[in-house]
Order: structure tokens, then sequence, then C-alpha cells
């Protein structure tokens, strides 16, 4: 007879640190403005969806949003969040792509909605599929907590210079 497991205490690790290949200045930049790096591109926009930001570097970019306090009247997740999720993580991208001492501006974005989320968490991978001198784009996933597409996204950025 096997020994019964000792009693262990709830898993309280602490959360994983992103992985944000963000350019020390762009970070520097941000916490002058007192914006914490998990939501530094999504603004107080971001941080009132409870955008976290898990991933980023110009190729992709990687953040969650909880379904709960950014849905429409019906209960279903707002295509609105779901855009501006896109939106933030592409334009987090484009905005590393475009390196220091430029910005991106989003020009273009495109959302088909697919299916309803009710509850949990809702992930966006933003994936470059153009990286150019004066302009980016990217392909946006949202999943639900389950893993199926609810959004698809595709965003443009122009490329400018401060």
């Amino acid at each position: 007879m096997a020994d019964a497991a000792p009693d262990t205490a709830p898993d309280t690790a602490p959360a994983p640190t992103p992985v944000l290949k963000v350019p020390q200045e762009v970070l520097d930049h941000f916490a002058k403005l007192g914006v914490d790096p998990e939501t530094f591109s999504g603004g107080h926009l971001g941080e009132k969806l409870g955008m976290r930001i898990v991933e980023a570097s110009g190729d992709r970019v990687v953040g969650t949003m909880p379904v709960e306090g950014n849905q429409q009247p019906y209960g279903l997740l707002h295509g609105g969040a779901s855009a501006a999720l896109a939106e933030t993580l592409g334009s987090i991208g484009a905005m590393l792509h475009a390196g220091p001492g430029r910005y991106a501006v989003g020009v273009d974005l495109n959302a088909t909605h697919h299916r309803s989320a009710t509850s949990g968490l809702v992930t966006g991978v933003a994936t470059a599929v153009f990286k150019g001198r004066t302009a980016a784009t990217y392909e946006i996933a949202i999943t639900d907590d389950t893993g199926r597409r609810i959004t698809s996204c595709r965003l443009t950025c122009m490329l400018r210079d401060l």
C-alpha cells in the first residue's frame, strides 16, 4: 500500500515574468509615464480591459484579456474589446519592428468574429505578415480558454519617425 501524499499548500508560485524583447529605452519611456510593463502599449484602455502582455517582439506578440467586464449586454465578449486587444498587440509588434525613434499608427483594422466567449480569458497572438520600412502588417488570432478561435484580425500600421 502506497503512503498517502502529504498535505501540500496550493500552488502559490508567482505568475511567469512576461518574455518582452523590448528595448530598454522603450520600457524606460513607459515607466516615466507610470505604465506597468505588462500593459505598456495597452495604455489606459488596456488597463481598463485587463490586458496583459505575455510575450513581445517585432515578430510575435502574445497577450490575454478577461472576458468578464468586457461583455456586451447578452453576456458575450464585446467585439470592440476583441478589436482593441488585436490592435494593441499588432501595434506593439509594429512599434518594436519600427525601432527606437519611430512609432506605429494603426491605419487599417479588420476583424471577423467566428464564435463567442462568455467567460475565462481570451488570448491574442499577433504574427508579423509584412515588416517594411514605412508599414507593418500583423495577423492576430484570438482564441478562448479551450484554444478555439473566436476572432481573426489583420492590422496594418504606418511607421513614422518621432
